[in-house]
């Protein structure tokens, strides 16, 4: 019987405990990409966010992690968000454009010279990053606590031939995202876009529904497009940023000290899934082990100005028609900030 005592007593203290412990504050993270951080930025973002955060509330706040798509598609997990069902995620382009649509002024090609322009640019701590930013905010009620690219800059890879002149886009089925500067990018260069949300584009490229798709690095070899692609091209064409959102209400409800360590965890957080891309992309994560399965060529310049001289006009036009006054504005705040910083290199 004292030993039934004991162990009940036991048992009650580790309830007490774990009651006293148990989390004021739960926030839902979820993101597309796999939760191994050494395999991608968002996941490397997430693990960063969720270990600052816990470990400096005191065990006030628990974040839990839905890496994968594990709570649908990106346009439907901003919608949640919205919706104050989830409280925050981390999505690509593809899924902010359905809800703000001016994010498609980055989709520009070759706008961006080199990472490093790139890097200060797609930054929430940039004059055009706050810009941005603001509009978002204020379009769609949704609290910005992160802004970045979405990996590196894009390739092309497909299971038909390498491209390496602006004719050898001719007649490929092209995976875009869901987003009608792409499909411009794609048009304007003689492919035929297939845009498909993420969770399909594998399959896709597998059964011939779609002879390539265009992606960072890190993206293309987390993805194992290696073992359906053939062909990896080097273009640098676009870079697009990812955009990290939390349910505004949700956030004001927060007290200070909440909302302080949640902002600083996520410009940490965000630093280091940049960090991350540019490891993956030099290492044996990133190029050099897809290169060991696919053929990979790199567009010179010569042809990057082709590309650029048959992209640019298509994708300028769509903006303008198609966003009007307030995109050609944020457009060409974007042209000037790039123009601006690339002072600095």
């Amino acid at each position: 019987m004292k030993c039934i005592r004991v162990l009940g007593i036991g048992l009650a203290l580790a309830f007490c405990a774990t009651q006293a412990f148990a989390a004021d504050v739960t926030i839902r993270l979820a993101h597309l990409n796999p939760e191994d951080p050494f395999q991608s930025h968002s996941g490397s973002m997430a693990a960063v966010f969720k270990s600052l955060v816990e470990s400096n509330s005191n065990g006030e706040i628990e974040v839990k992690l839905f890496p994968n798509g594990q709570l649908g598609k990106d346009n439907e997990v901003i919608e949640q968000v919205r919706g104050g069902i989830v409280e925050s995620t981390i999505s690509s382009a593809g899924g902010i454009a359905q809800h703000y649509e001016l994010v498609g002024v980055f989709d520009i090609p070759f706008a961006f010279p080199n990472i490093g322009v790139a890097s200060r640019v797609i930054s929430k701590q940039s004059s055009f990053g706050a810009k941005f930013i603001g509009d978002l905010e204020s379009s769609t009620g949704l609290k910005v606590l992160g802004l970045i690219d979405s990996g590196g800059f894009f390739a092309f890879t497909n299971s038909k031939k390498p491209i390496q002149t602006v004719a050898d886009m001719e007649g490929l089925r092209i995976r875009t995202m869901t987003l009608p500067t792409h499909e411009a990018i794609v048009s304007s260069l003689g492919g035929q876009p297939t845009p498909l949300p993420w969770a399909e584009v594998y399959t896709a490229l597998q059964t011939g529904v779609a002879d390539g798709q265009m992606n960072p690095v890190p993206i293309i070899a987390f993805a194992k497009f290696d073992e359906v692609q053939k062909y990896l091209s080097v273009t640098n064409h676009v870079i697009t940023p990812y955009v990290w959102t939390m349910n505004d209400d949700f956030y004001n409800g927060l007290s200070d000290e909440h909302k302080n360590l949640i902002n600083w965890a996520a410009e940490v957080a965000t630093e280091s899934g940049r960090s991350m891309s540019r490891v993956i992309e030099a290492s044996d994560r990133g190029l050099p082990a897809l290169a060991e399965k696919m053929e990979v060529n790199v567009l010179p310049p010569a042809e990057q100005a082709k590309f650029a001289e048959a992209a640019q006009p298509a994708v300028r036009s769509l903006i303008e028609k198609q966003y009007g006054a307030p995109g050609v504005e944020m457009l060409d705040s974007l042209l000037s900030s790039i123009e601006e910083e690339k002072k600095a290199f």
